[in-house]
């Protein structure tokens, strides 16, 4: 089945997920107001915390398949439980399974899953006492986990490690006999991350403290009756930021977001402004504005560490500028659902454009044009599929495996065709 947008007034559902979709290039200034679902992050983590502490009730949770599969995850009565892709559901259920008392399941995944590392998280599990061994390779899934009290209360890791080991270890925390005191060595990379898990933990009542390179976090059996509403996605957000960037006299309203939010993707306000998005703050939305003032400097030693998922979107929005740009702090894009770096340039390239990579830095050279009717693969990656689309601005383009998104943005493709017609 073909199916464009673009230049349609209806966009009809993809129903096979290995479906290509076929985008008109969009001719008209992008404008829109769109409601994004909450943010995949703080849903996973609020999910985890709801399992130790009934009386918390989340609103506006996340409808991404990672989330979903999540619930399902924590409701089920199996002893397999599989997470298909999802990345963040491997890490934090590998520790809520480690306390959950009497329990024995095994965990696992897809195929890309089961080369996605968890050693570093399951040594630290063990060293608080877990018992957790692998069933095929060592150090990656699949595992067999049975849930006991954990009365060991210290751990030590390396402070560059993925912020998803370090929030699956706090989320558990507070429900240890003795709390956690969790020390770092060497340089912390993922601060935004691990700073939005201490934030809900203390939102919820739970006694913190971070000094230097150690976090402690105090036990917390019961907790008051508490409700905490999710704000939107940032990293959703970003794909309207480049198309805003990309299309000449537009705008869209994207809600509901906050000017102090705990997402360390938030930070798409400061660089977008350099690629010529003003972004207004409203009381629940923001306003995204095309200016077309481009500051390409500050594009070219980029430091994305604290914000590794919107790397895809802002290199595509370069090359669709013809600006170049120099990206650091790569090094966990390795490890995601593709390796993020090889997929960039193989896709960038065949659209005509010239990308270097190394185990942590991209480097995009400034191109002037852009090859129409392009396939591009996703690599069974959402954030592939939705960071390429903007390019539909620029040039009729074709995404494989469009339905893809479901895993964090299941409506992308029906509110992207609203702001095109």
């Amino acid at each position: 089945m073909d199916t464009t947008f673009g230049t349609l007034t209806l966009l009809i559902e993809i129903k096979d997920r290995m479906e290509p979709l076929k985008i008109a290039k969009i001719t008209k200034p992008v404008k829109g107001n769109i409601q994004i679902t909450g943010s995949k992050s703080e849903t996973n983590r609020l999910l985890v915390l709801q399992q130790f502490y009934p009386t918390l009730k989340v609103e506006n949770i996340s409808n991404s398949d990672d989330s979903v599969l999540m619930q399902n995850a924590l409701k089920s009565d199996s002893n397999e439980i599989n997470i298909g892709h999802a990345g963040t559901a491997m890490r934090f259920l590998t520790a809520y399974f480690s306390v959950k008392e009497n329990s024995e399941i095994v965990l696992t995944g897809s195929h890309r899953m089961k080369d996605r590392p968890i050693k570093i998280l399951v040594d630290a599990l063990r060293e608080l006492g877990a018992e957790i061994s692998y069933l095929e390779k060592e150090g990656f899934p699949p595992l067999k986990i049975k849930g006991k009290k954990l009365t060991n209360s210290t751990v030590e890791v390396e402070g560059n490690v993925s912020s998803q080991y370090i929030t699956a270890l706090l989320l558990i925390a507070p429900t240890l006999k003795n709390g956690l005191k969790l020390k770092f060595k060497g340089k912390i990379t993922s601060v935004p991350y691990i700073k939005m898990t201490l934030t809900l933990l203390a939102e919820i009542g739970v006694e913190l403290s971070w000094d230097d390179d150690t976090i402690i976090i105090q036990p917390k059996p019961q907790i008051e009756p508490k409700t905490i509403v999710v704000e939107s996605d940032w990293s959703s957000a970003s794909y309207y930021y480049s198309l805003i960037a990309l299309s000449a006299n537009s705008e869209v309203t994207l809600s509901s977001y906050k000017k102090t939010s705990l997402q360390g993707d938030a930070v798409l306000t400061s660089i977008y402004k350099n690629l010529g998005v003003e972004t207004t703050f409203k009381d629940h939305s923001i306003l995204l504005k095309n200016t077309g003032k481009l500051n390409g400097s500050k594009l070219m030693d980029l430091n994305l560490i604290g914000a590794p998922d919107i790397a895809q979107t802002i290199v595509v929005t370069c090359f669709g500028l013809g600006m170049e740009c120099y990206l650091t702090g790569l090094h966990t894009l390795k490890i995601k659902e593709t390796d993020r770096l090889v997929a960039l340039k193989n896709e960038i390239e065949k659209l005509g454009g010239k990308v270097s990579i190394t185990n942590e830095t991209l480097s995009l050279s400034a191109s002037i044009k852009i090859n129409e009717n392009i396939n591009i693969a996703t690599y069974d990656d959402h954030r592939m599929a939705m960071a390429f689309a903007p390019l539909a601005v620029k040039v009729p383009i074709i995404i494989e495996e469009a339905n893809v998104v479901s895993k964090s943005y299941p409506t992308f493709w029906q509110d992207l065709a609203k702001t095109t017609l």
